[in-house]
């Protein structure tokens, strides 16, 4: 844990929220599931509502975690070779038409500049000033802001290509982009979000899938190693696939609801857009060629993903790579009216702050010595706020030389015996041995350790207990009849009229084609038409 260190730190998402009314219940997930995402986001305190409609306030508590992911993955991008670069907010209309798919497929979701200004109205009759867009401010194009950066970035690229010693280029670009969202949901779909996207260039198509291939495999990494989240590597059918694409790989996640969520996309351009804004290279022989492309991204939706996956019915659930808080410390005092009680809390205080300082050196800890609190109030709320270890320290702990510790989930496993354990374990409550400083440090360590890995592990078992495969379409509609929720494979032959039929009439869309068992397609026909099947199709409810 000791490589993950990053910087200190609603019910209703059309409600505001502040830490002072954070709800004394959470909503129970089997009552509605909705709801109880709502107030694990709101009682955690990361985000809530702007005034502007489908847009949130991202809050500390909140934003670390982006942060978190942030670094992460920023880390791994330049050790690939890739640089960060920032392109403008702004694109012209006229670009995003230049690929046919592409505007096709953004069209809908796009918000539109046409003022380069406003001036001020005074009504006659009430005098009152508003503001509205200046007639003579009119743009001479209209100017879209951002839902992606494919054009803005093709259009300089044709530019900055010339010969094949300018290949490849590897970009990525830190931004927010906003796509109109009548439907909005903190973290998984909102009108603005913050994301990462990456966009290349290359001389072959080999080395462009290649690249392809690559990013969706640092986006698995991103997810199972830092935010413990299972995810299936697949690709898209030709229906689910990025406007402008020649192929979509994508990674797909199972919610605690069973739906999924699709945390991250890599895409497989070809050469639409170099060929759609003119970029070409000369090779060796000074012959000329069009470059292929890739582009590639994640986003805030997977803090979405790690509320979904791990969080449980007292609140929120962080494994301890991304909880910008690992370790609270708790010192349990007693009432002042006794002056003995007046040397021990001295005393408890006094080592719980030692205890603060010899594990800071690692991870990140909070002490709450909080006096107008009780330590029962502290315990809701950092469980609320999903920190992996709560510390509980007083003046029994310290004469036994130990300090108690209870994990955020109530199914912790049994400790090793390489834990300097204090007694007995009592489910996800146990003792570690705090007389030598090193010796607790490495206890600690690994108490964390176990905890990350046992998040990965619930999860992905819970992933394939609720994973079934069928060989008919009558075999999907029984299931889905006798309440299944969950993962389907089917064999499957490509046909969007088909794909659109049975998502219309169970509402379980074509995930992706998992890249691991598409080996089973053959020999095998197609659950649906009963032609030969060309793939193993994935097929789910989703977010």
């Amino acid at each position: 844990l000791a490589r993950f260190r990053l910087p200190r730190l609603v019910r209703s998402f059309c409600a505001s929220t502040t830490t002072k009314n954070i709800s004394k219940t959470t909503t129970a997930f089997d009552v509605d599931d909705s709801s109880w995402y709502q107030d694990v986001i709101t009682n955690a305190d990361l985000a809530e509502n702007s005034p502007v409609r489908g847009c949130m306030v991202l809050k500390p508590n909140g934003y670390a975690l982006w942060e978190a992911i942030r670094e992460y993955l920023d880390k791994r991008l330049k050790e690939t070779g890739h640089r960060n670069a920032y392109f403008p907010l702004l694109i012209p209309v006229s670009f995003l038409g230049r690929e046919a798919q592409h505007v096709e497929g953004f069209a809908t979701e796009c918000a539109v500049v046409t003022h380069h200004r406003l001036r001020a109205v005074k009504n006659p009759d009430t005098q009152l000033t508003t503001m509205e867009p200046d007639p003579d401010a009119k743009l001479e194009e209209p100017l879209v802001i951002r839902p992606t950066s494919e054009t803005m970035i093709w259009s300089l690229f044709s530019k900055w290509v010339q010969s094949y010693r300018d290949l490849p280029l590897l970009f990525n670009q830190w931004a927010n982009v906003v796509r109109w969202e009548m439907r909005c949901r903190p973290f998984l779909r909102t009108t603005e979000f913050l994301w990462q996207e990456g966009h290349t260039a290359h001389a072959t198509a080999e080395e462009a899938m290649e690249e392809t291939r690559k990013m969706l495999n640092e986006y698995e990494r991103l997810c199972e190693d830092l935010l413990s989240v299972p995810v299936i590597k697949g690709v898209k059918s030709e229906m689910e696939k990025f406007a402008g694409a020649v192929q979509t790989f994508t990674i797909e996640a199972m919610m605690r609801n069973q739906w999924a969520l699709q945390a991250g996309t890599s895409h497989f351009l070809g050469q639409n857009f170099a060929r759609a804004f003119d970029v070409q290279f000369s090779n060796e022989k000074g012959e000329k060629h069009f470059v292929w492309a890739t582009s590639w991204g994640v986003s805030t939706r997977l803090i979405g993903a790690t509320i979904l996956t791990h969080s449980d019915a007292k609140g929120l659930v962080l494994p301890p790579r991304v909880a910008p808080t690992q370790i609270v410390i708790i010192p349990i005092t007693k009432s002042t009216k006794q002056t003995a009680n007046d040397q021990n809390n001295d005393l408890v205080l006094e080592k719980a702050r030692q205890l603060k300082q010899a594990l800071s050196s690692k991870f990140r800890v909070v002490l709450d010595d909080r006096q107008h609190l009780s330590a029962g109030a502290k315990f809701f709320e950092w469980e609320k706020r999903g920190v992996p270890l709560r510390l509980e320290l007083g003046a029994r702990d310290l004469a036994r030389g130990s300090v108690a510790c209870i994990a955020r989930v109530d199914d912790f496993p049994t400790l090793p015996e390489l834990v300097a354990v204090s007694g007995p374990q009592t489910g996800n409550r146990f003792s570690i041995k705090i007389d030598d400083e090193a010796q607790t440090v490495q206890s600690i360590e690994t108490v964390l350790n176990i905890f990350q890995s046992h998040l990965l592990t619930r999860a992905r078992s819970f992933q394939q207990q609720n994973t079934q495969s069928v060989d008919t379409y009558d075999e999907m509609v029984q299931l889905l009849q006798n309440g299944f929720v969950g993962f389907i494979m089917a064999p499957w032959r490509e046909n969007s009229v088909n794909e659109t039929a049975i998502k219309t009439a169970t509402k379980a869309t074509i995930r992706c084609y998992p890249l691991h068992n598409q080996h089973l397609a053959v020999g095998r026909k197609c659950f649906y038409s009963g032609e030969e099947a060309d793939h193993i199709a994935l097929f789910a409810r989703a977010y």
